[in-house]
Parts: structure tokens; sequence; C-alpha cells
């Protein structure tokens, strides 16, 4: 029985998407729910799965783009494993080129050292060598041993082929000091990136403003409690944690900072939804951690864990990159000391977190070296506010800098006691 496998849909309104790799050959024996390829749309990267046993018939070459729905492959299920080893016509060696390989290995041939033994045009590997000494076998009973040369021995010897033709172009190309330049095409998904980035530029009006946070209390909170952490909660506490923690409490300060635009309207959600950019190599995604306000910052940690695994795997969905009200993206992981986040449509407004750098700071009149970041808060002018948008980020400098009144939903809790 044959089995279509068509081009899953990645969500609504999407009518197309690239097969851009194929995991198997074709001819190959699959299982169900093995992964066969991977799909990417304009929103994400997803893998096609095999929904039953059998040999598979690729029909859509890998770097094409195709219409959701379509069939990227069949599977004949009448086809067993044993039956696809057995199915190829063994090749008969000539009984001339039998005897060459029959003869014995000349002792002027036979090495010891680390270079390849040869018998005739057969090349033994040391090791292979060494594995016939000690259980005494000859090469014409390793021969005779082969049933049939199959499709794993001829794509050996293409693979070492090809190996040994790149490091021939490699050493010409070195030795010729040629310039190259290497032309790769742009994924669908890189694509609709680099649209959507235009179109922000182009359709609000963006700015940014900036301040810097003292991470002295939050780094030495982390150091005292890391190791009690970790083994009640089986995660690490890290820094986006805390952000998100603040970055919420802010929200609920500067509503406005978590709005958007809705044609001649102005959405103000009251429940906060973060997404938390995550660098892949198929780009920046950004997945959303939902109703963060009744989250712990173990519950942080493991949901941005969890959506960080998938998204670098391909393996997360449409759903868990949508409806996000505000992003968090860290550039500091990768040494950045200052930038300008660009807003994730929709949402109004983006938080960029940078690296941590020791720095001379003035503290009641002494200068102290302190671990300081820069923050940006990029947001949309038409909606956002000054005032709002430079008071949401020094509030999340503050419950940064004290980030017991975390606990308190921002409030002092000296005031606290004191009925204040």
């Amino acid at each position: 029985m044959l089995i279509d496998i068509k081009i899953p849909s990645p969500g609504e309104s999407i009518s197309e998407a690239q097969l851009v790799t194929w995991l198997v050959q074709d001819g190959d024996f699959v299982t169900r729910d093995q992964e066969l390829a991977e799909i990417e749309s304009d929103k994400a990267t997803l893998p096609l799965i095999a929904s039953q046993d059998g040999q598979i018939k690729i029909l859509i070459q890998a770097g094409e783009t195709v219409k959701i729905g379509a069939i990227a492959c069949t599977i004949n299920t009448e086809i067993q494993p044993t039956e696809k080893i057995t199915a190829p016509a063994a090749t008969v060696i000539p009984e001339k080129q039998k005897a060459t390989l029959d003869e014995p290995v000349p002792a002027n041939q036979q090495k010891t050292n680390n270079h390849e033994t040869t018998s005739g045009s057969l090349k033994i590997t040391p090791v292979a060598h060494k594995m016939m000494e000690d259980n005494n076998l000859k090469v014409e009973e390793i021969i005779n041993g082969l049933k049939r040369i199959g499709k794993t021995e001829v794509e050996s010897v293409l693979n070492a082929n090809k190996m040994t033709s790149t490091a021939s172009t490699a050493t010409s190309v070195t030795t010729g000091s040629q310039r190259i330049e290497d032309r790769v095409p742009m994924t669908t998904l890189r694509k609709k990136i680099s649209e959507r980035l235009v179109a922000v530029k182009n359709q609000t009006a963006m700015l940014t403003t900036f301040n810097e946070v003292d991470m002295s209390s939050v780094m030495a909170l982390r150091k005292k409690y890391q190791q009690a952490f970790e083994t009640k909660h089986g995660i690490k506490v890290g820094f986006m944690s805390f952000f998100v923690k603040s970055v919420v409490q802010a929200l609920k300060l500067h509503p406005s900072v978590n709005s958007r635009l809705e044609g001649d309207n102005i959405l103000v959600p009251h429940y906060y939804d973060i997404a938390v950019a995550v660098q892949t190599d198929k780009g920046l995604m950004v997945p959303v951690l939902r109703n963060v306000e009744s989250l712990s910052l173990a519950d942080i940690e493991r949901g941005i864990a969890d959506l960080a695994s998938k998204a670098r795997s391909g393996k997360i969905s449409i759903e868990e990159m949508s409806g996000g009200t505000f992003t968090i993206t860290n550039g500091g992981i990768f040494g950045s000391l200052l930038s300008t986040p660009i807003i994730n449509p929709p949402q109004s407004a983006i938080l960029g977190m940078h690296n941590i750098v020791e720095r001379p700071v003035a503290i009641q009149g002494k200068v102290e070296i302190r671990p300081m970041m820069y923050v940006a808060l990029s947001y949309d002018h038409r909606i956002i506010d000054g005032k709002d948008s430079v008071g949401f980020l020094v509030h999340v400098k503050h419950f940064i800098e004290e980030p017991l009144q975390l606990l308190f939903d921002g409030k002092d809790p000296e005031k606290l006691l004191l009925e204040l």
C-alpha cells in the first residue's frame, strides 16, 4: 500500500513552504514517526513525519518551494526491512578480479605502521589488518564473506572520492590565492524576517531610550542561592528570569508599553505574554511565555529553556511564537555593549539587554567598581509617550537593583511595613 506524505500546514494564511533538506535518502526504509525532512515557512521550521513503516520514494527535491498539501514523498508499506536488504541483485565479482583479490598479501606490502596495507588494488587499514591477524583470517576469506555490494559500500567510496576532490580543490584555492564568493539562497524564513524588519522601520515611529543597571544585587543573590535553587528546582537561575519578572512589574505601572495598535484603536492587554528572542541556525525566533504574571522564577527559567530547545531543534509551533505582548532580547550573550533593538510587530516595544561590564560608578560620593549593564527600550512613539517609555525603563532598573521588591508587586517592603 502506498501512503502519501504531504507538506503540512504551519498555520493559517500560509500557502507554501520550502523543503529545506531531506534527513533520509530515496529508497530508504523508514519507521513510523521518524523525521523525514525539514519544512520551512515564513513563520517557522517544522519536521515532515513518516506516518507508517515502509520504503520511501522522494518526489520533491531539497530546496524546492511548494504548495501546502503537495505530496513530498510516498511510503510503500508492503516492503519490509528484510525485503529491502535482499531486493537489489548482488553484483558478481569477475573471476579474474576475484583471483587478484584472492592472492596472498606480499610480505613487502604488509606494513605495521599507521599506513594502509594493500593487496593488489585492495586497501586494508591497519585496524582491519590487525583484526585479521588476531583471528587468523586471510583476504580471500573476508572477500568470500561479503555477500553483496550494497548501497552503503558504494556510498562509502563516493564519499571518500568527494572528500579527496574537496581537499584537492581547497589546496588549489589556497595556493592560487583565488578570490572566492559563496552564493547562498535566502531561506523562506530569512526572507520573511527581512520583510518584517523593513516594515517595522517604515511603518512605526520607533525611538529608543537607554539606561544602565547595577547588577550587583542580582549577581550576589544568584551566587548565594544558586546551588540551593538548582537542587530544589532542577534548573539554574539566570539573569533573564529576573528581567522578565521586572518587566512584568514595570508593565503594570506603564500599561501603554504593553499595548498595540489595531486599526484606529489602541488595545491594552491586562495579561503579560513575554516573548524572549532566541538565536537559532535559521535566524532569530521569539517564542512566547504565557501569563508570566503568575509564574515563579523557576517556572520562567524552565519555560525559557523548553522554548529555546524547541526553537533550536526546529520543533517549535506557530502557536508558541504568536501573541506576545512584549519582547526581551539579549545581545549581551554575543558581547554587545549597546544596541537599538527593533520592535517585534504587532507589539509596540522591546527591551534590549546587553553585556555586563565592570565600570567605575559614583556610589554615595565614592567611586566604586560595579558590574553594569546598559539596557535599551525601543518603542512606537505613536502610542507610547516619552514619559511612559522612560518611566518603564527606570522601573526595570529599579527592580533589578532592588530584586526583593518583586515579592511585593514592586512596592517598597519597608513602606508596606510602616503602612506608608
